[in-house]
C-alpha cells in the first residue's frame, strides 16, 4: 500500500490531476459527439428550413403583388367602356392567361359576368360567398381577394377583384393556388412536405404527406397566421421532424414545410463519431508530454510577457502578481519586481520634473501670448491703420494700390497672430469650459488643415478640475495637430465623454495611420514625440493612454481619466496657474 507521502511526488500528482481526467474527458468527449453532432445536425436542418420557408414565402408573395399589379393596370384601361369593349379588351390581355388560369372576367355587383376570357366558363355560378368580397371591393374602390373551391376541377382558386375606374363594374382574375405554387417555386420543394392553410386552418395546398384533420392543428399553424416566422419540432414515432413556417400576409395564410431531420446524417458521418477513439493513447501520450510544458514553462511566460507589456505602459503593480512555473522564471519575475521598483522611484522623480517644466512651459506660452497679444498685436493693428491713413491722402493710384497690398498682409499677419495667440492660451478653456474649448479647437483645426473635423460630446457636461481640463485640452490639440501633420485623412472626429465612473477623450482619423510602437520607450528611437509628449502628460493627471491604428485604417487615441481622482480631492503634479488679468481680442 502506498503512503501518503508518495502521492506527493510529480507522477502521481501529474496522473490524478491530468492524465486521469484528460481520458475521461477524451471518452466523454468521443462518445458524447454523437449526441452533439446529432443536436449541430437536427439545428442545420431547421436554420435551413427556416431560411427556406422564408424564402418560399417571399417568392410567393411577390408573385401574388404581381398578379395584383397586372390586374390594376388592365383596370385602369378599362373605364365606361361597354360590353363588346370589355370583351375586346379582355381579348388583347390574353397574355395574362398563364397567370390567371381560371381566367378573367368583367362582373356586375351582383357578380353577373359582363364579359369574360379563359377555358372556365363558371363565372355565372359565382358563389353567394364571394359576394360580400366583390360588394366590398366596388364600395371601397380597392383590390379585394378571396379564395373558392373551383365548381368544375374541385381545387382551390384565388379570385382577385379590383374595381374599373369610373364605373360599377369589376374586373376579376381566378388562379390556381397549384400553379401558383409549381409556378413560384418550380422543383425547389423540401425533402419531405410543404402545406399552405388559410385562416380557418383548412388546407390549401400539399405537397407530400398531408396531415390529417382540419381545421389543422400542426405546430407553427397558429404563429404562422398571427404573423410570425420560425421553426418548431414534432415528434412522430421515433423520429422528430423539423416544422418551419411563415405567413403570407396579402393572403392571410400560412405556409408550412416539414422535414425529418434524420435524413440529413449519413452511416459516414455516425462512424466518423468514434474515429477519436483510435486516437487517444496518442493523444495521451502527446498530453502528458505537453501539459508540463504549458502548465509549468508556456503559461507563465505567457503570463509574465503580458504584465511585463503592462509594466511598459506604467502598471506598475501587473508585475507582482505571481505567475507561478519552474524556478528559473520565478526568479526572473523577481529580478523584474526589483528593477520596476527601480524604474518606478526615477519615473517619480522625473515625473516631477517633468510636472515642473510643464508647468513653466504653460506660464511661458501665458506670458508670450500677453506680450504678443499687448505689444506686437496692438503695434500691428496700428500700423495698419496709419497705412489706411496714408491711403486716403494718396492720389496716385501706383502707391494706392501698394498700401492696400501693405493693408492686406499686415491683416493676414494680425490673423495669424491672433490665432498663435490663441494656441497659446487656450482663452475659451478659460472662460467657457473645456467642452466649449474643443468644439472651437475642432472648428478652428478644420478650417485652417481642410480637415472635415466633427465634434461630439456625450454625457451630461460638468467642469473638471483646471489642470486637468488644460492636460485634456494640450492632449487633444496635439492629437489633431498629428492628424493635419501626417494623417493625410479626410476627415477626423473628437468625442468627449462624461460617464459616472470615467471621463474619456477619443481623437479618431481615416488616415493613412502608422504602425503603433509596444512600448512608451519606443516613442523617441521611432520618432514619435508627439506621442511622449501625450503620454507624459497623461501619466501626469493620472490618465490612461490608449493609441490603435493600422496602416491604411486610421488612427484611435483615446484618454481615460477615472473619476475618483478629481473626486477625491487627489493633488495633481501640475499646479493651477493664474490667469493673466486682460482677456485677448
Amino acid at each position: 500500500m502506498l503512503s501518503s507521502s508518495s502521492w506527493r511526488g510529480l507522477i502521481p500528482q501529474l496522473f490524478l490531476i491530468t492524465i486521469l481526467p484528460l481520458t475521461l474527458l477524451l471518452l466523454g468527449i468521443t462518445f458524447g459527439s454523437l449526441s452533439v453532432h446529432q443536436n449541430a445536425m437536427r439545428m442545420l436542418v431547421a436554420e435551413r428550413d427556416q431560411r427556406a420557408v422564408r424564402t418560399m414565402a417571399q417568392a410567393l408573395e411577390g408573385q401574388i403583388r404581381q398578379r395584383t399589379y397586372a390586374l390594376r393596370s388592365l383596370a385602369l384601361a378599362a373605364p365606361n367602356k361597354s360590353a363588346a369593349e370589355w370583351q375586346a379588351l379582355l381579348a388583347s390581355a390574353s397574355f395574362l392567361l398563364p397567370d390567371f388560369d381560371g381566367g378573367l372576367a368583367l362582373l356586375s355587383p351582383q357578380g353577373y359576368p359582363e364579359a369574360a376570357s379563359g377555358n372556365w366558363t363558371g363565372w355565372d355560378r359565382l358563389g353567394e360567398s364571394l359576394l360580400p368580397v366583390l360588394q366590398k371591393s366596388l364600395s371601397e374602390a380597392s383590390p379585394g381577394v378571396a379564395s373558392f373551391i373551383h365548381p368544375e376541377q374541385g381545387e382551390r382558386y384565388v379570385l382577385v377583384f379590383m374595381p374599373v375606374s369610373g364605373g360599377d363594374v369589376v374586373i376579376a382574375g381566378a388562379y390556381a393556388v397549384a400553379n401558383l405554387v409549381q409556378t413560384t417555386l418550380g422543383e425547389d420543394n423540401p425533402t419531405g412536405a410543404l402545406w399552405i392553410v388559410d385562416q380557418t386552418g383548412a388546407l390549401v395546398y400539399s405537397s407530400g404527406p398531408a396531415p390529417s384533420g382540419e381545421p389543422l392543428k400542426h405546430p407553427g399553424v397558429a404563429e404562422a397566421l398571427n404573423g410570425k416566422s420560425g421553426t418548431t419540432y414534432l415528434q412522430v414515432g421515433q423520429d422528430e421532424h423539423v416544422i418551419a413556417y411563415s405567413p403570407l400576409p396579402s393572403m392571410g395564410w400560412a405556409l408550412l414545410i416539414e422535414d425529418p431531420w434524420e435524413q440529413g446524417s449519413t452511416p459516414t458521418q455516425r462512424m466518423t463519431q468514434v474515429a477519436p477513439l483510435v486516437l487517444v493513447p496518442v493523444l495521451l501520450l502527446a498530453l502528458l508530454a505537453l501539459w508540463f510544458g504549458v502548465r509549468q514553462v508556456v503559461q507563465p511566460l505567457q503570463r509574465l510577457e503580458a504584465q511585463a507589456a503592462e509594466l511598459a505602459w506604467g502598471d506598475f503593480q501587473a508585475i507582482e502578481k505571481p505567475v507561478q512555473g519552474i524556478p528559473e522564471i520565478r526568479r526572473l519575475q523577481g529580478e523584474l519586481i526589483h528593477l520596476a521598483r527601480k524604474v518606478q522611484a526615477a519615473q517619480k522623480g522625473l515625473r516631477g520634473y517633468i510636472g515642473a517644466m510643464t508647468l513653466a512651459q504653460e506660464v511661458e506660452r501665458r506670458r508670450l501670448s500677453h506680450e504678443l497679444h499687448d505689444d506686437t498685436l496692438q503695434a500691428l493693428i496700428a500700423l495698419k491703420q496709419r497705412v489706411q491713413l496714408a491711403q486716403m491722402k494718396l492720389q496716385n493710384q501706383d502707391s494706392a494700390q501698394s498700401l492696400a497690398e501693405i493693408v492686406s498682409l499686415t491683416e493676414q499677419t494680425i490673423a495669424n497672430l491672433r490665432r498663435l495667440t490663441r494656441a497659446l492660451r487656450p482663452v475659451y478653456l478659460e472662460d467657457l469650459g473645456l467642452v466649449t474649448a474643443l468644439k472651437m479647437l475642432a472648428q478652428e483645426t478644420s478650417q485652417i488643415s481642410g480637415i472635415a473635423v466633427d465634434f461630439q460630446r456625450i454625457g451630461e457636461e460638468r467642469r473638471l478640475p483646471p489642470e486637468v481640463e488644460l492636460a485634456l485640452y494640450r492632449m487633444a490639440q496635439e492629437a489633431l495637430s498629428n492628424v493635419a501633420r501626417h494623417a493625410q485623412a479626410r476627415a477626423a472626429w473628437v468625442r468627449f465623454t462624461f460617464a459616472e465612473s470615467q471621463i474619456s477623450l477619443e481623437v479618431v482619423d481615416n488616415g493613412v495611420g502608422f504602425q503603433v510602437p509596444k512600448s512608451p520607450a519606443e516613442f523617441v528611437p521611432s520618432g514619435h514625440f508627439g506621442l511622449l509628449g501625450l503620454y507624459e502628460r497623461a501619466e501626469l493627471i493620472g490618465a490612461k493612454l490608449k493609441i490603435q491604428s493600422v496602416p491604411g485604417k486610421g488612427t484611435h487615441l483615446t484618454v481615460e481619466l477615472p473619476t475618483s481622482h478629481f473626486e477625491a480631492g487627489l493633488k495633481w503634479p501640475i499646479e493651477k496657474t493664474p490667469r493673466p488679468p486682460q482677456a485677448m481680442t
